[in-house]
C-alpha cells in the first residue's frame, strides 16, 4: 500500500449525505440546525430517493443551502440516482444550470446536464461524483475528471484496498481543477439498489401513484428481518437499503493509509450528532475505536453496527475495531 507521508497530519473532514428518508418539514429543518453547529465540514441537500416527496421544495433546499453556508459548511446538491420522467430530467438539469452550489451527480443524466452546461458557461463545471456512478478503476475515475469532478465518493462495496487502486494517494487522479479528492462512506445504511418500482407502496398494497406517502411512517426506513431474525434488508420507497450501519471507526486507519480524506455519514433519525462526535474523536482525537463502537452500540441507533464491506468481507459483518 502506498502511504501519503502527510495523510496522517491533517485532520479527517466529515461530509453529511442527503437524507435519505421522508422526515416532516420541521424535523428536517431542526436536524440541518443541529448540523450547523456541528464539527461536518459539506452537508449534501436534496432528494435522492423519490422526486414525489415534495414536503421540501427546491426553493426551501436552496434556502437551506445558503443558511448552511451562512454557517461555514460546504452545500452539495444531489441530484437523484434514477430518473423516470421528464420532470425530473429538468430537475436535474435545473441543478446542473445554476451556479451558486457544487452538485453531486446520481448518475450519467447528471453528467450529461453538466457536460451542457460547461459548454454555455465555456469550461468545466466544479462537481462531486456520486458513490452511485458505477466507477471502479482509474481509467473510468480519468474519464469522470475530466468533466470537471473535484471529489469522487467511492461506491459503498469497495474496501480500502480497493479505493487506493483507484486513486492511489502518491498518484492521484488530476482533473481540469485539479487533483480528485476521495470520500468513502463512514457511517449509515448503505444504498444497495435502486428501482422504478415504490417497495414502500407494494409492501401496503399501494399503487406508486397513489401510495398515500406511507415512507413518512419510517423515520429510518421499513426493516426486513430473515426468517432466523436476522437483520437483513430495509426498504425505503424506491431504494433497498442495508439494515446494518456501516460503521468504519475501526477501518479509519486503512482507509486514511489508501487516501481516503473525508468520510460520508448518512443521516438516522435518533443519535446522529453523537454519533458524529463519536467518529470525530476517533478520527481527529485518537479516541479508543474499540470503546468508541460500544458507546455507538448502547445508543438507541435504527439498527446494527457492519463494517464488512470496508475490509474485504461480507457487507453484514459486525463492526470490529
Amino acid at each position: 500500500m502506498l502511504i501519503d507521508p502527510g495523510a496522517q497530519a491533517r485532520r479527517a473532514e466529515f461530509s453529511v449525505g442527503a437524507l435519505s428518508y421522508w422526515w416532516p418539514r420541521a424535523a428536517t429543518l431542526a436536524f440541518y440546525a443541529e448540523i450547523a453547529d456541528s464539527s461536518a465540514s459539506c452537508v449534501v441537500l436534496g432528494e435522492t430517493v423519490c422526486s414525489r416527496r415534495t414536503e421540501m421544495k427546491p426553493g426551501d433546499w436552496l434556502a437551506l443551502a445558503r443558511e448552511l453556508r451562512q454557517a461555514g459548511k460546504e452545500v452539495v446538491l444531489a441530484t437523484l440516482p434514477l430518473l423516470s420522467s421528464e420532470a425530473e430530467w429538468r430537475s436535474v438539469r435545473e441543478l446542473a444550470g445554476q451556479e451558486e452550489f457544487m452538485i453531486e451527480a446520481g448518475d450519467a443524466s447528471a453528467l450529461h446536464a453538466l457536460e451542457q452546461a460547461a459548454e454555455q458557461r465555456g469550461g468545466a463545471c466544479r462537481f462531486v461524483l456520486g458513490p452511485h456512478l458505477n466507477i471502479y478503476n482509474t481509467q473510468a475515475l480519468r474519464e469522470h475528471a475530466a468533466l470537471g469532478a473535484v471529489r469522487w465518493v467511492a461506491p459503498v462495496e469497495l474496501a480500502a484496498r480497493a479505493i487506493e487502486n483507484v486513486n492511489p494517494p502518491l498518484a492521484r487522479v488530476v482533473g481540469p481543477h485539479g487533483e480528485i479528492a476521495t470520500e468513502a462512506w463512514g457511517f449509515g445504511r448503505l444504498p444497495l439498489a435502486m428501482s422504478a418500482r415504490c417497495f414502500t407502496a407494494r409492501h401496503h398494497r399501494l399503487r406508486k401513484d397513489a401510495c398515500d406517502f406511507r415512507c413518512r411512517d419510517d423515520a429510518d426506513g421499513l426493516r426486513l428481518d430473515s426468517s432466523e431474525g436476522q437483520a437483513f434488508l430495509c426498504i425505503n420507497g424506491t431504494q433497498i437499503q442495508s439494515a446494518g450501519l456501516h460503521a468504519v471507526l475501526g477501518e479509519w486507519p486503512a482507509l486514511r493509509a489508501a487516501g481516503v480524506g473525508r468520510l460520508r455519514l448518512s443521516p438516522c433519525s435518533r443519535g446522529f450528532a453523537e454519533v458524529l462526535r463519536t467518529f470525530d474523536a476517533v478520527c481527529n482525537d485518537a479516541a479508543d475505536p474499540t470503546d468508541a463502537l460500544e458507546h455507538l452500540r448502547a445508543m438507541d441507533l435504527p439498527g446494527p453496527l457492519v463494517d464488512g464491506y470496508a475490509r474485504g468481507a461480507p457487507g453484514m459483518s459486525a463492526a470490529r475495531a
